[in-house]
């Protein structure tokens, strides 16, 4: 069976399940507060080896990953489970029944260095990620290429995992399949995420989340010439350091300290706001989202069992805080004055007592579906931004073959929202390598009028 188009053919060698190794028990796990916050899409993982089978053949290689995954798997039941109706409680939840995981072994006629990695929808997508997941809540690609590289391509649900929760789960079956002891033994603990009694909360969740109805779906028969401008494409760039550097100088203008993080936040509100303008939708509003992970700040002030609780938390801990202006605004502001914007919304954010709101928030509109607030509204341009640097998908998912050549987030292109990840590079600890999910409008202007900071991802610049 192959898949793929004109530029490259993967076949399918095999797909079967991969369950955890007995023992295991069967139980349901209650979504926390915070994963209820989540919609229901897929997100993913990638990495690209360049030569790593040091004198094992590639059978050999899937059956060494897949007897590791299943040691893995009994560390962490949910991810060998499902999300299902639980009778007895009358929810969703997630049913530790290990069902298993679905693992696909294949083979692409392509070398590493052919791949387009700066256009992921072009050889990632359909081939080298498993599809959409339809069975259970984690599916895994092997692929080996042409020149003997290997690709593992790892796709789970994200009303189960952040990012934060991947990359702990990756770690371990890298560490499990080198013999290794984790480094980290996630906690599926629900006591220490608990609602208080009485519930009670700031004013200020209500600009951060909302209560909202799934918009009707129109069928892609429908789409206008416009909408197919604004389709969402998947693009990978790098930034150098020293733009990094440049943008951090001009957003600390003013006495002001910013980090990178916000100084590149500031920037891309306002390319994005500028090609709205370009587009004739001056008239709207431009939001940006930055993903918070609260795990450290609900362990400020406690025990070492509680903190070592919340380190190891499995499952969603993130607040989603958002700036909101037009682009005429962002416009006539400096990237100083814009950084203060950003500064502003973000930082109510980052104290433990916001975290401990939302989960009193969310308990008292059980059952609504909830959502960002920034995603919400007529005439809007709405993007996440979220920082990937801290995972250690470059050093630390390592299967016995060494450092990662290359290593992203995916995005499935079905997905609505608008989505950024900044990564560290494979090159150096200065770069920056940035993953977008954004209308084709915005990605050609950016590329159009930012060319000094957003330089597209290549064989060159990994060195393969």
């Amino acid at each position: 069976m192959g898949i793929g188009d004109d530029s490259f053919l993967v076949e399918v060698i095999e797909n079967k399940v991969v369950q955890a190794e007995e023992p295991w028990v069967d139980q349901w796990l209650t979504f926390t507060n915070f994963d209820l916050l989540v919609p229901p899409f897929d997100i993913g993982s990638i990495f690209f080896y360049k030569n790593p089978s040091h004198d094992q053949n590639f059978p050999t290689i899937v059956n060494t990953l897949k007897a590791s995954l299943s040691r893995a798997l009994a560390l962490y039941p949910p991810l060998a489970g499902e999300i299902e109706w639980n009778e007895a409680a009358g929810e969703n939840q997630i049913h530790c029944n290990n069902r298993g995981v679905q693992f696909i072994e294949a083979v692409a006629e392509v070398d590493l260095k052919e791949l387009n990695l700066y256009k992921p929808d072009e050889c990632i997508e359909g081939k080298l990620m498993p599809k959409k997941l339809q069975h259970g809540v984690l599916g895994i690609q092997v692929t080996k290429l042409k020149c003997d590289g290997l690709v593992i391509g790892v796709m789970v649900d994200h009303r189960v995992v952040d990012g934060y929760s991947a990359n702990m789960f990756i770690s371990t079956w890298a560490d499990m399949t080198r013999s290794k002891t984790p480094s980290m033994i996630p906690s599926f603990g629900r006591s220490h995420l608990k609602p208080r009694s009485p519930t009670s909360y700031s004013p200020l969740i209500d600009n951060v989340f909302a209560t909202f109805l799934p918009p009707p779906s129109h069928p892609d028969n429908d789409l206008t010439r416009e909408d197919d401008e604004y389709r969402l494409v998947n693009r990978v760039y790098y930034i150098e350091g020293e733009a990094l550097n440049k943008l951090q100088l001009l957003a600390n203008e003013g006495g002001y300290r910013r980090s990178k993080l916000v100084a590149f936040t500031s920037f891309l509100w306002k390319s994005v706001s500028l090609s709205m303008e370009n587009s004739g939708k001056q008239n709207g509003l431009c939001n940006v989202i930055i993903a918070v992970d609260g795990r450290r700040r609900l362990s400020e002030d406690e025990d070492e069992e509680k903190q070592k609780l919340m380190a190891s938390h499995f499952g969603n801990v993130l607040s989603m805080p958002y700036g909101s202006k037009t682009p005429q605004e962002l416009k006539e502001m400096s990237l100083s004055d814009i950084a203060t914007e950003v500064q502003e919304f973000l930082k109510p954010a980052t104290t433990k007592e916001h975290f401990l709101d939302i989960i009193d928030w969310v308990e008292d509109q059980k059952p609504q579906p909830l959502i960002s607030k920034a995603l919400l509204g007529e005439e809007i341009t709405s993007f996440t931004v979220s920082a990937g640097q801290r995972f250690e998908t470059m050093d630390a998912i390592d299967f016995g073959w060494g450092k990662v050549t290359f290593g992203s987030c995916h995005v499935p292109s079905s997905r609505k929202d608008c989505f950024l990840m900044t990564m560290g590079s494979p090159k150096n600890n200065e770069d920056w390598v940035v993953y977008m999910h954004l209308p084709l409008k915005h990605t050609i202007f950016i590329e159009e009028h930012a060319s000094q900071v957003f330089k597209p991802l290549d064989a060159d610049y990994i060195q393969i």
